[in-house]
Protein backbone atom coordinates (compact mmCIF):
# COMPACT_ATOMS: atom_id res chain seq x y z
CA UNK A 1 0.00 0.00 0.00
CA UNK A 2 1.07 3.55 -0.39
CA UNK A 3 -0.44 5.97 2.28
CA UNK A 4 -0.13 9.31 2.13
CA UNK A 5 -0.16 11.60 5.31
CA UNK A 6 -1.07 15.36 4.47
CA UNK A 7 -0.39 17.66 7.80
CA UNK A 8 2.20 15.01 9.02
CA UNK A 9 4.26 17.82 10.40
CA UNK A 10 1.52 18.81 12.93
CA UNK A 11 -0.05 17.81 16.51
CA UNK A 12 -2.13 15.03 15.17
CA UNK A 13 0.30 14.20 11.82
CA UNK A 14 3.64 13.11 13.73
CA UNK A 15 2.43 10.64 16.34
CA UNK A 16 -0.34 9.69 13.26
CA UNK A 17 2.37 9.12 11.13
CA UNK A 18 4.44 7.05 13.78
CA UNK A 19 1.84 4.25 14.04
CA UNK A 20 1.16 3.60 10.50
CA UNK A 21 5.14 3.93 10.09
CA UNK A 22 4.98 0.54 12.71
CA UNK A 23 1.87 -0.85 11.53
CA UNK A 24 1.38 -0.85 7.68
CA UNK A 25 2.29 -4.04 6.01
CA UNK A 26 5.36 -4.73 4.92
CA UNK A 27 6.69 -3.09 1.41
CA UNK A 28 4.40 -0.14 2.26
CA UNK A 29 5.42 3.27 1.39
CA UNK A 30 4.55 6.25 3.50
CA UNK A 31 4.80 10.11 2.21
CA UNK A 32 4.47 12.95 4.86
CA UNK A 33 3.27 16.26 3.48
CA UNK A 34 3.21 19.44 5.19
CA UNK A 35 3.79 23.14 4.45
CA UNK A 36 6.33 23.06 7.71
CA UNK A 37 9.99 22.92 5.63
CA UNK A 38 11.01 20.82 8.67
CA UNK A 39 8.71 17.78 7.00
CA UNK A 40 11.63 16.06 5.74
CA UNK A 41 13.16 16.15 8.93
CA UNK A 42 9.97 14.07 10.49
CA UNK A 43 10.05 11.55 7.45
CA UNK A 44 13.96 11.12 8.23
CA UNK A 45 13.31 10.35 11.72
CA UNK A 46 10.71 7.62 11.42
CA UNK A 47 12.80 6.50 8.67
CA UNK A 48 15.35 5.26 11.66
CA UNK A 49 12.37 3.32 12.73
CA UNK A 50 13.40 -0.52 11.62
CA UNK A 51 9.92 -1.56 9.92
CA UNK A 52 9.72 -2.45 6.30
CA UNK A 53 7.93 0.76 5.77
CA UNK A 54 9.75 3.23 3.50
CA UNK A 55 9.11 7.10 4.55
CA UNK A 56 9.41 10.18 2.00
CA UNK A 57 9.23 13.47 3.41
CA UNK A 58 7.39 16.64 0.77
CA UNK A 59 7.16 20.08 1.51
CA UNK A 60 6.44 23.56 -0.56
CA UNK A 61 5.62 22.44 -4.02
CA UNK A 62 5.98 19.08 -4.06
CA UNK A 63 2.38 17.72 -3.27
CA UNK A 64 1.72 16.41 -6.15
CA UNK A 65 4.63 14.15 -5.86
CA UNK A 66 3.89 13.36 -2.27
CA UNK A 67 0.06 12.23 -3.64
CA UNK A 68 1.51 10.14 -6.82
CA UNK A 69 -0.04 6.91 -6.94
CA UNK A 70 -1.26 6.82 -3.71
CA UNK A 71 -4.02 4.21 -2.20
CA UNK A 72 -4.69 6.11 0.75
CA UNK A 73 -4.70 9.65 1.57
CA UNK A 74 -4.98 10.77 5.45
CA UNK A 75 -5.54 14.38 6.26
CA UNK A 76 -5.34 16.09 9.57
CA UNK A 77 -4.03 19.33 8.25
CA UNK A 78 -5.56 22.17 9.74
CA UNK A 79 -5.74 24.66 13.21
CA UNK A 80 -6.25 23.08 15.81
CA UNK A 81 -9.01 24.23 18.26
CA UNK A 82 -8.41 26.66 21.02
CA UNK A 83 -10.62 27.81 24.15
CA UNK A 84 -13.56 28.63 23.84
CA UNK A 85 -13.62 27.65 20.06
CA UNK A 86 -16.38 25.60 18.64
CA UNK A 87 -15.89 23.04 15.91
CA UNK A 88 -17.64 25.65 13.48
CA UNK A 89 -15.35 28.62 14.58
CA UNK A 90 -12.39 26.00 12.49
CA UNK A 91 -14.50 26.05 9.57
CA UNK A 92 -13.48 29.70 7.48
CA UNK A 93 -10.20 28.44 7.89
CA UNK A 94 -9.85 25.02 7.55
CA UNK A 95 -12.21 24.79 4.94
CA UNK A 96 -10.04 26.17 1.82
CA UNK A 97 -7.39 24.12 3.21
CA UNK A 98 -9.49 21.31 2.71
CA UNK A 99 -10.63 22.42 -1.07
CA UNK A 100 -7.24 22.94 -2.39
CA UNK A 101 -5.48 19.92 -0.78
CA UNK A 102 -8.42 17.74 -2.21
CA UNK A 103 -8.78 19.37 -5.76
CA UNK A 104 -5.06 17.96 -5.56
CA UNK A 105 -5.80 14.62 -4.87
CA UNK A 106 -8.67 14.77 -7.80
CA UNK A 107 -5.82 15.73 -9.98
CA UNK A 108 -3.21 13.37 -9.02
CA UNK A 109 -4.82 10.26 -7.65
CA UNK A 110 -8.05 10.63 -8.00
CA UNK A 111 -8.79 6.80 -7.28
CA UNK A 112 -7.23 7.19 -3.65
CA UNK A 113 -9.76 6.76 -0.30
CA UNK A 114 -9.19 10.07 1.20
CA UNK A 115 -9.90 9.85 5.05
CA UNK A 116 -10.36 13.47 6.56
CA UNK A 117 -10.04 14.50 9.98
CA UNK A 118 -9.81 17.93 9.77
CA UNK A 119 -12.64 19.71 11.69
CA UNK A 120 -15.16 20.34 10.91
CA UNK A 121 -15.63 17.13 9.66
CA UNK A 122 -19.50 17.65 9.68
CA UNK A 123 -18.76 20.17 7.05
CA UNK A 124 -15.42 19.53 5.60
CA UNK A 125 -16.40 15.97 4.31
CA UNK A 126 -19.25 17.49 2.23
CA UNK A 127 -16.90 20.06 1.02
CA UNK A 128 -14.61 17.48 -0.35
CA UNK A 129 -17.43 15.94 -1.45
CA UNK A 130 -18.53 18.95 -3.68
CA UNK A 131 -14.48 19.43 -5.12
CA UNK A 132 -14.34 15.83 -6.08
CA UNK A 133 -17.87 16.37 -7.74
CA UNK A 134 -16.34 19.57 -9.75
CA UNK A 135 -13.42 17.79 -10.72
CA UNK A 136 -15.53 14.77 -12.60
CA UNK A 137 -14.20 12.42 -9.78
CA UNK A 138 -16.13 11.92 -6.95
CA UNK A 139 -16.83 8.30 -5.57
CA UNK A 140 -18.73 8.35 -2.59
CA UNK A 141 -17.25 4.61 -1.17
CA UNK A 142 -13.49 6.45 -1.32
CA UNK A 143 -14.81 9.28 0.68
CA UNK A 144 -14.33 9.40 4.93
CA UNK A 145 -14.69 11.44 7.84
CA UNK A 146 -12.99 10.22 10.57
CA UNK A 147 -15.54 10.16 13.18
CA UNK A 148 -14.01 6.99 15.41
CA UNK A 149 -12.33 9.20 17.83
CA UNK A 150 -15.95 9.51 19.18
CA UNK A 151 -16.14 5.45 19.42
CA UNK A 152 -12.34 5.46 21.23
CA UNK A 153 -13.83 8.07 23.85
CA UNK A 154 -17.13 6.03 24.23
CA UNK A 155 -15.47 2.76 24.48
CA UNK A 156 -12.85 4.17 27.37
CA UNK A 157 -15.26 6.35 29.26
CA UNK A 158 -17.92 3.28 29.06
CA UNK A 159 -15.88 0.53 30.09
CA UNK A 160 -14.64 2.22 33.39
CA UNK A 161 -18.31 2.75 34.32
CA UNK A 162 -18.97 -1.07 33.77
CA UNK A 163 -15.82 -1.73 35.42
CA UNK A 164 -14.32 -3.95 32.58
CA UNK A 165 -11.50 -4.06 30.35
CA UNK A 166 -11.12 -1.31 27.57
CA UNK A 167 -10.29 -4.18 25.48
CA UNK A 168 -14.00 -6.07 26.08
CA UNK A 169 -16.40 -3.30 24.83
CA UNK A 170 -17.76 -2.07 21.81
CA UNK A 171 -19.66 1.36 21.33
CA UNK A 172 -21.38 2.02 18.71
CA UNK A 173 -21.34 6.40 17.96
CA UNK A 174 -23.73 7.31 14.70
CA UNK A 175 -24.70 10.67 13.52
CA UNK A 176 -21.68 13.38 13.02
CA UNK A 177 -18.88 14.49 14.59
CA UNK A 178 -19.39 17.44 16.60
CA UNK A 179 -21.23 18.62 20.05
CA UNK A 180 -25.22 16.92 20.03
CA UNK A 181 -24.67 15.10 16.34
CA UNK A 182 -22.58 12.56 18.22
CA UNK A 183 -24.88 9.94 19.39
CA UNK A 184 -23.65 7.36 21.32
CA UNK A 185 -25.31 3.87 21.38
CA UNK A 186 -25.29 2.79 24.99
CA UNK A 187 -28.66 0.62 25.00
CA UNK A 188 -26.84 -1.66 22.37
CA UNK A 189 -23.36 -2.21 24.65
CA UNK A 190 -23.70 -5.18 26.74
CA UNK A 191 -23.94 -4.74 30.35
CA UNK A 192 -25.77 -1.08 29.50
CA UNK A 193 -28.54 -2.77 31.93
CA UNK A 194 -26.73 -1.93 34.61
CA UNK A 195 -26.83 2.07 33.53
CA UNK A 196 -29.68 4.27 35.02
CA UNK A 197 -31.52 6.72 32.34
CA UNK A 198 -30.02 9.44 34.27
CA UNK A 199 -26.42 8.31 34.35
CA UNK A 200 -26.57 7.51 30.29
CA UNK A 201 -27.44 10.91 29.57
CA UNK A 202 -24.61 12.33 31.57
CA UNK A 203 -22.94 9.98 29.72
CA UNK A 204 -23.62 10.88 26.46
CA UNK A 205 -23.46 14.63 27.29
CA UNK A 206 -19.33 14.01 28.36
CA UNK A 207 -19.11 12.11 24.67
CA UNK A 208 -20.27 15.24 23.07
CA UNK A 209 -18.10 17.18 25.16
CA UNK A 210 -15.05 14.77 25.36
CA UNK A 211 -12.86 17.35 22.92
CA UNK A 212 -13.81 20.52 24.71
CA UNK A 213 -12.47 18.68 27.98
CA UNK A 214 -9.00 18.14 26.06
CA UNK A 215 -8.45 21.58 25.10
CA UNK A 216 -9.69 22.98 28.65
CA UNK A 217 -7.39 20.88 30.10
CA UNK A 218 -4.58 21.90 27.47
CA UNK A 219 -5.02 25.36 28.35
CA UNK A 220 -4.60 26.95 24.90
CA UNK A 221 -1.42 24.88 24.08
CA UNK A 222 -4.15 22.76 21.98
CA UNK A 223 -6.80 20.26 21.19
CA UNK A 224 -6.92 16.11 21.30
CA UNK A 225 -3.90 15.48 19.14
CA UNK A 226 -2.89 11.83 20.76
CA UNK A 227 -5.88 10.41 20.74
CA UNK A 228 -7.33 11.94 17.32
CA UNK A 229 -3.73 10.30 16.32
CA UNK A 230 -4.63 6.85 17.39
CA UNK A 231 -8.22 7.31 16.37
CA UNK A 232 -6.82 8.43 12.71
CA UNK A 233 -4.46 5.21 12.39
CA UNK A 234 -7.04 2.55 13.65
CA UNK A 235 -8.95 3.91 10.82
CA UNK A 236 -6.62 4.61 7.84
CA UNK A 237 -5.00 1.03 8.95
CA UNK A 238 -8.93 -0.87 8.27
CA UNK A 239 -8.89 1.35 5.11
CA UNK A 240 -5.54 -0.61 4.03
CA UNK A 241 -6.79 -3.90 5.71
CA UNK A 242 -9.81 -3.47 3.22
CA UNK A 243 -8.26 -2.65 0.00
CA UNK A 244 -5.70 -5.55 0.18
CA UNK A 245 -8.81 -7.68 0.49
CA UNK A 246 -9.41 -8.79 3.72
CA UNK A 247 -12.99 -9.85 4.32
CA UNK A 248 -14.98 -8.33 7.66
CA UNK A 249 -13.35 -5.06 8.46
CA UNK A 250 -15.48 -2.46 9.98
CA UNK A 251 -15.68 0.68 11.28
CA UNK A 252 -17.77 3.66 12.14
CA UNK A 253 -17.26 6.96 9.83
CA UNK A 254 -19.16 9.88 8.27
CA UNK A 255 -19.91 9.24 5.10
CA UNK A 256 -22.18 10.25 2.49
CA UNK A 257 -24.57 7.65 1.81
CA UNK A 258 -28.53 6.57 1.65
CA UNK A 259 -29.16 6.25 5.59
CA UNK A 260 -32.68 7.79 6.11
CA UNK A 261 -31.80 10.32 9.12
CA UNK A 262 -29.28 12.22 6.74
CA UNK A 263 -27.35 12.68 3.65
CA UNK A 264 -24.38 12.31 5.46
CA UNK A 265 -24.60 10.25 8.65
CA UNK A 266 -21.73 8.44 10.70
CA UNK A 267 -22.19 4.87 10.98
CA UNK A 268 -21.08 1.21 10.64
CA UNK A 269 -19.48 0.49 7.11
CA UNK A 270 -17.55 -3.01 5.73
CA UNK A 271 -14.76 -1.83 4.16
CA UNK A 272 -13.71 -3.94 0.63
CA UNK A 273 -11.41 -3.66 -2.17
CA UNK A 274 -12.89 0.01 -3.15
CA UNK A 275 -13.21 1.69 -0.05
CA UNK A 276 -16.36 0.82 1.75
CA UNK A 277 -18.67 -1.95 0.38
CA UNK A 278 -21.75 -1.22 2.40
CA UNK A 279 -22.93 0.89 5.29
CA UNK A 280 -24.63 -1.31 8.14
CA UNK A 281 -28.03 -0.86 9.68
CA UNK A 282 -27.98 1.03 13.09
CA UNK A 283 -29.88 -1.68 14.76
CA UNK A 284 -32.10 -1.23 17.44
CA UNK A 285 -32.26 1.78 19.32
CA UNK A 286 -33.71 3.22 22.85
CA UNK A 287 -36.44 5.89 22.61
CA UNK A 288 -33.56 8.58 24.46
CA UNK A 289 -30.92 7.83 21.60
CA UNK A 290 -34.01 8.32 19.19
CA UNK A 291 -34.56 11.50 20.33
CA UNK A 292 -31.39 12.55 20.14
CA UNK A 293 -31.12 11.89 16.60
CA UNK A 294 -34.29 13.30 15.76
CA UNK A 295 -32.91 17.03 17.71
CA UNK A 296 -29.48 16.45 16.40
CA UNK A 297 -30.51 16.41 12.44
CA UNK A 298 -31.68 19.87 12.11
CA UNK A 299 -27.82 20.92 13.53
CA UNK A 300 -25.94 18.36 11.39
CA UNK A 301 -28.00 19.23 8.35
CA UNK A 302 -26.94 22.96 8.90
CA UNK A 303 -23.49 21.89 9.12
CA UNK A 304 -23.72 19.77 5.74
CA UNK A 305 -25.04 22.81 4.16
CA UNK A 306 -22.42 24.86 4.96
CA UNK A 307 -19.61 22.68 3.46
CA UNK A 308 -21.90 22.63 0.33
CA UNK A 309 -21.77 26.45 0.47
CA UNK A 310 -18.42 26.78 0.84
CA UNK A 311 -17.12 24.17 -2.03
CA UNK A 312 -19.62 26.12 -4.06
CA UNK A 313 -18.10 29.58 -3.56
CA UNK A 314 -14.43 28.52 -3.98
CA UNK A 315 -14.80 26.40 -7.33
CA UNK A 316 -16.31 29.26 -8.61
CA UNK A 317 -13.53 31.80 -7.74
CA UNK A 318 -10.83 29.04 -7.91
CA UNK A 319 -11.45 27.79 -11.55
Amino acid sequence: MKVAVLGAAGGIGQPLSMILKNNLPAGSQLNLFDVAPFTPGVAKDLSHIPTDVAVDGFTGDDLPKALEGVDVVVIPAGVARKPGMTRDDLFNVNAGIIANLVRNCAKTCPKACICIITNPVNSTVPLAAEVLKAEGVYDKHRLFGVSVLDVLRSETFIAAELGISNQRIQVPVIGGHSGNTIIPLISQVIGSEKISETRIAELTTRIQNAGTEVVEAKVGAGSATLSMATAGARFALKVVRGLMGEPGVNEYCYIESDNKNSKFFAQAVVFGKNGWERALDIGTISAFEQKQIDEAMPALQGNIQKGVEFAQKWIAENK
